[in-house]
């Protein structure tokens, strides 16, 4: 028996393609979903693109038959716009009726009454969810896209080698894989010896081998690893073969100043890559600040302080190290990019960061990795633990995603980061607040 999935507006604004993910069963989408659409059609940002491509979708469909009374879907699906039942059925006092939200629950609960199989309401919204469940009404989040963030793949497996094999690995600088599960195309692999809990060391899977690491005591801009994730991390980032590199962890693991400052060396020192291409969500934590006058500029500018903090410690130990940074955006070999302006670009031979990628959803994502063109490298890095964005958590953000989705492929890598080394207070805190 098929079922019945009534969708929120914000499911379809997360992905316009969410009415064709629903296999062979009834897609439901409530009228005032349309006015919300309607309301978001000319937004110049992500959600108003999606607003218009879901606006398209459904006049497409339109084609194939009177929506009010269904049309078949591409999966065997099927997709019906519902006329909304205007009597609110047995909602409690204080709902206000003309609300979009309530007017959906209604449209949920009828139908329930009225079908036969199971009617679910799906939305990305916590307290839609809580009020469908206090109503009776069935209610589910968008799950297709949902990566289970507690076993996120951290790019780091601990296997344990005899003496034998461990002499075999200093001798032959390799080592081929000794056994077990094989790991994933640039899994970072720590070698330990039972019998001696001293001997240890750092190597990396490729081709069915272990390799030690190429730049274990790496030096960018006067920045070391201070512990073996960042090691793992500056690997990857001075890899040109490496092509998309993502650092996960929490405030102070060092992510963006390694990204930052590897980005300068293969600028700046080893003119591998034309341009440092930097970008970040536009997302405010707490209240908005509203309008901002000046130049693009000038309003990127409180946006991507902290890429300028963290640039002036690169540059710290350099003459007029408080202009430097403005220097090389002036001459362009730095760029600051809001994401608003990358759709469209192609962008070739540039070393580019995308910051905070934990506020952005998995299309976003897709977005940002497709612009990247010929001979460009690209690193993602965010804490999942850390989301601003109103309908992403740590289990749906496009960050989480593509460390999933891309942990099998050859030119990508990816690094947890756990330990803090911002300062004790800052580890303090992370670890205990």
């Amino acid at each position: 028996m098929p079922k019945t999935y009534v969708l929120d507006t914000n499911v379809l604004l997360h992905n316009p393609m969410a009415i064709y993910a629903f296999s062979e069963n009834h897609v439901v989408i409530p009228l005032p979903v349309i006015e919300e659409i309607d309301n978001w059609k000319k937004a110049q940002n992500e959600i108003g693109r999606h607003a218009r491509i879901v606006s398209r979708e459904l006049d497409r469909l339109r084609e194939a038959g009177k929506l009010s009374q269904g049309v078949h879907l591409k999966n065997g699906g099927r997709l019906e716009i519902e006329l909304n039942h205007q009597e609110i059925l047995d909602f409690p006092g204080g709902l206000d009726c003309g609300k979009y939200d309530n007017r959906i629950l209604a449209v949920a609960q009828g139908l329930s009454l009225e079908r036969d199989g199971p009617v679910f309401l799906v939305t990305k919204d916590l307290n839609l969810r809580i009020k469908a469940d206090v109503l009776g009404i069935q209610a589910q989040d968008f799950n297709t896209d949902k990566i289970e963030y507690m076993d996120l793949y951290s790019g780091v497996e601990e296997i344990y080698i005899e003496s034998g094999q461990m002499a075999l690995f200093f001798t032959h600088n390799r080592l081929a894989w000794p056994g077990g599960e094989t790991p994933y195309p640039n899994t970072f692999i720590v070698l330990r010896n039972p019998n001696e809990p001293s001997q240890s060391a750092l190597c990396r899977y490729a081709d069915g081998e272990l390799h030690p690491l190429i730049h274990p005591n790496a030096r960018c801009w006067g920045l070391r690893a201070r512990n073996k994730e960042q090691k793992f991390a500056m690997e990857l980032l001075l890899d040109d073969s490496i092509r998309v590199v993502t650092l996960v962890g929490s405030a102070g693991t060092g992510k963006t100043l390694m990204a930052l400052a590897v980005g300068l060396e293969k600028v700046l020192e080893e003119g591998a890559y034309s341009r440092l291409l930097i970008t970040r969500p536009v997302i405010p934590m707490g209240n908005d600040l509203g309008y901002l006058p000046g130049s693009k500029e000038e309003k990127l500018r409180p946006w991507m302080q902290p890429i300028y903090d963290n640039l002036e410690f690169l540059f710290r130990n350099c003459p007029d190290a408080f202009g430097l940074s403005d220097d090389l955006l002036r001459r362009g070999v730095v760029e600051l990019e809001a994401l608003t302006y990358i759709r469209g670009r192609s962008i070739p031979g540039q070393f580019i960061l995308c910051d905070e990628a934990q506020n952005l959803s998995p299309n976003m994502i897709k977005t940002l990795v497709t612009r990247v063109g010929q001979g460009s490298k690209i690193v993602f890095t965010g804490d999942p633990e850390q989301i601003d964005h109103p309908y992403l958590d740590s289990s749906s953000n496009g960050l989480t995603y593509l460390v999933e989705k891309l942990k099998g492929e050859p030119t990508t890598g990816h690094i947890s980061l756990f330990k803090g080394e911002r300062s004790q207070v800052a580890e303090m805190g992370a670890r205990l607040l």
